[in-house]
């Protein structure tokens, strides 16, 4: 990326050769050398750091091997440093040369070697007297110079958060006080110093700093390298900080999504708790509030779901986190809340509607009267309505797998309530073949129904054997659509659950089926899901609670 714009190496050493000669500029010779050079090396500093903002520190110390030594002898030039263009060239350059994730010794001392050039560049806005003067006075006081430097730090963000705030009054900006370009070098300057504690106040302090203009103050390098501190864990914020990092800065918004979605799939997660856990830490359930936040979130989960066919795991993921946001909402303050239309304000309201109320708000004799109102809904949305392409189905079918607790109801209400299955089947067929032509889905219902109808025929018997079971679906277990298998796999579960029989034979024959047919993530996100429900509801039967448990531990090793 470097290449276009590599600064010249004979231009280079004789800028090192100058910086050389000059030394401390104490001689009146080499102070007016300087002076007539300054605007030169202001340029060529410039140069520098156009090459180096594109670089690694790594790449940019092979490229330029003296570098360190050329911008160590110009940071101790008091009539360099004595420019304030320069000084900041200085800053910016040293910030590059940083190295935010050191990998050796080597990187380690030279990090330790810049935070104290650029502490010395802040001391000297302050102190213009040379070093041994300076030494001088921190010795009079007591102080080591380390200290003098921490305190010197310390002092330094109390007087820039103090000018940041005070160049607002209620949110609102003052015009005049703190220029922007201020505001942009600060942010710049403590771009490679974000993991210090010290700096901590300073960096909430910009992240909720608005100047009143249409564009951004901050640098991006500096929001950048906060949001990577902040995913790694390295710093802590305020809420109102991350969410506001989020709103300026959508690559760090998004990075933040994918960052929660490489954590989920890198780690075995064995309850839906420790998924919301997960998920919660994140804080992008509670950001999600703003609907800007939400719909960046959305479109990233959308595509998610695209690239993985929609397994398994990113639907869990995707439902939880839309439970953790909808808790989220539920606990806004009322005055600056959002309506819920707002983050779904595309979709059949009454069906959103619908879906949004939690099941646990409603008795639940009344759950299947809610789930065949949905499936109404949708029917005619589906099949009656004409719908003009692919994306249009693809966007209703992913409003109704955002809330796939009530389908994992409508599943559990067949075989446990007794139901209408047609609008509760057709659901679920939805659900599972949404791209079905209305002939495909009618076929899909016959196969699902003429299931259901089995194993309410064998609901009742209390014994019952894995061939029995295997015969009274035979039909449907050759069916070649995935999605009309996961459909069959769903009703089975909930039959080995809450039916008598099925209890004595659940472990063997779901052994059975994930061993048969590599389906054991499924099974076990079908299990979590249940057993999260279980908890929240109350699950009366022990009997049926106690095999769960069982069966999550025979498939959790399973996958």
């Amino acid at each position: 990326m470097a290449q276009n714009t590599e600064v010249p190496e004979l231009n280079f050493d004789y800028w090192l050769d100058k910086a050389i000669k000059w030394g401390q500029a104490t001689t009146l010779e080499s102070q007016k050398d300087v002076c007539f050079h300054l605007p030169q090396l202001q340029e060529f500093l410039h140069q520098i750091y156009e090459t180096l903002k594109h670089m690694d520190s790594v790449a940019a110390i092979q490229q330029f091997p003296l570098i360190g030594q050329l911008l160590g002898r110009l940071c101790w030039n008091p009539f360099v440093i004595g420019d304030d263009a320069s000084q900041k060239s200085l800053m910016w350059c040293l910030c590059c040369l940083y190295s935010s994730e050191p990998q050796s010794p080597v990187e380690l001392k030279a990090n330790s070697w810049i935070r104290s050039l650029l502490c010395h560049l802040l001391s000297s806005s302050k102190w213009e007297s040379n070093e041994a003067e300076t030494s001088t006075f921190i010795s009079t006081l007591g102080y080591t110079s380390a200290d003098y430097y921490c305190q010197l730090l310390k002092n330094m963000v109390a007087l820039l958060v103090t000018e940041l705030r005070g160049n607002q009054c209620n949110g609102l900006s003052i015009q005049g006080r703190v220029s922007a370009s201020h505001v942009n070098a600060v942010s710049l300057f403590c771009r490679p110093l974000v993991t210090l504690p010290d700096l901590s106040l300073l960096l909430e302090t910009l992240l909720l700093y608005h100047g009143g203009l249409p564009e951004e103050v901050l640098s991006s390098e500096f929001l950048q390298a906060v949001n990577d501190a902040f995913l790694k864990k390295k710093i802590s914020l305020p809420e109102s900080a991350v969410y506001s990092l989020w709103l300026r800065h959508l690559p760090s918004l998004e990075k933040a999504t994918l960052h929660l979605l490489d954590q989920l799939f890198s780690r075995q997660l064995h309850s839906m708790e420790e998924v919301a856990c997960v998920i919660k830490d994140s804080l992008l359930p509670q950001a999600a509030s703003h609907p800007a936040i939400f719909r960046t979130v959305n479109e990233i989960f959308k595509n998610a779901l695209l690239e993985t066919d929609g397994t398994p795991e990113v639907m869990t993921i995707i439902q939880v986190f839309t439970q953790l946001f909808l808790q989220a909402h539920q606990n806004e303050n009322k005055q600056h809340k959002f309506p819920l239309k707002t983050y779904f304000a595309y979709h059949h309201q009454p069906l959103v509607t619908a879906l949004l109320r939690c099941p646990y708000e409603l008795p639940t004799t009344h759950w299947s009267q809610h789930l065949k109102h949905i499936s109404d809904m949708l029917k005619v949305l589906v099949e009656d309505t004409d719908i003009s392409s692919l994306t249009e189905l693809f966007e209703i079918w992913f409003l109704v797998a955002r809330f796939g607790e009530w389908l994992d109801i409508a599943a559990e209400q067949l075989l446990k309530a007794a139901v209408e299955s047609d609008a509760l089947l057709w659901l679920l067929a939805f659900y599972y073949c949404p791209h079905n032509e209305n002939q495909q889905r009618t076929q899909t219902m016959v196969e699902a129904q003429a299931v259901y109808n089995q194993l309410m025929m064998l609901f009742s018997c209390t014994v019952l054997s894995v061939k029995d079971l295997e015969a009274a679906v035979y039909s449907i277990m050759d069916v070649k659509q995935c999605c009309d298998q996961k459909l069959i796999r769903h009703l089975l579960t909930n039959f080995l659950l809450f039916s008598s029989g099925g209890h004595m034979i659940a472990q063997e024959f779901i052994h059975h089926i994930t061993e048969t047919t590599d389906t054991s993530k499924e099974v076990f996100s079908l299990l979590i899901r249940t057993a999260y429900r279980f908890k929240r509801n109350g699950e009366e039967n022990q009997r049926t609670a106690k095999l769960l448990n069982e069966l999550l531990q025979k498939v959790a090793l399973m996958v």
